[in-house]
């Protein structure tokens, strides 16, 4: 079983790459986020490889960090949730920022991945949410704010930037997120208006 691989890039595809590993080139299938982030031709990468034998064939997975191959791994225990569809969302959603979707069961951001509809992205979350804090740390303001009971015990200028979002038409996983990124770029002393200015800017990224 192969488990990294090193060597140049040789070329790229929609949903691959060529490794030139000491003359011998091997294709590897990679997110879109992953092949965004590899060097140009010629130049030397480094994967983290997830190896799948199957009957008619060996295919290989490329990941910049373990960290993504093992959302990849744990995505495809999902009923629904295969090779395709996992790299669809890992496309979308780095580790982290998967973690912190699943933490605070937002299926609007998982649901943003090729392939992926409401129905299975609500079971991916429910599925994945006792295992989300193994891979990734979901960031403990986002998931305090992404509860609505929760928020509550929040600053007013908090809770007033979420119902304003939430009044936009934001789910409230969202607006939490856009809030709470906020608060980390202006600082616990903001007022309302500016979290909310700062709210959607986040929100339109």
């Amino acid at each position: 079983m192969i488990g990294k691989l090193k060597g140049l890039v040789d070329s790229c595809g929609e949903d691959f790459v060529i490794l030139d590993v000491n003359g011998v080139g091997y294709v590897v299938q990679c997110s879109a986020r992953t092949l965004q982030k590899l060097p140009k031709a010629g130049e030397a990468a480094s994967l983290a490889i997830e190896t799948q034998v199957r009957e008619d064939a060996i295919r290989l997975f490329g990941f910049t960090s373990d960290a993504e191959r093992d959302w990849f791994r744990l995505l495809q225990g999902v009923q629904g949730v295969g090779a395709k569809v996992a790299l669809a969302i890992l496309g979308v959603l780095g580790p982290a920022e998967l973690a912190t979707a699943i933490g605070v069961q937002d299926k609007t951001a998982v649901s943003r991945a090729p392939g992926v509809g409401p129905k299975l992205a609500a079971r991916i979350v429910a599925e994945l949410k006792d295992k989300a804090p193994a891979f990734g740390s979901v960031d403990p303001v986002l998931a305090r704010l992404a509860g609505e009971d929760e928020a509550k015990s929040a600053p007013k200028p908090v809770q007033d930037a979420i119902s304003a979002l939430v009044n936009l038409g934001y789910g409230r996983p969202q607006a939490a997120a856009a809030v709470a990124a906020s608060v980390k770029a202006l600082g616990e002393s903001a007022e309302t208006s500016a979290l909310i200015r700062r709210g959607l800017k986040e929100l339109a990224q």
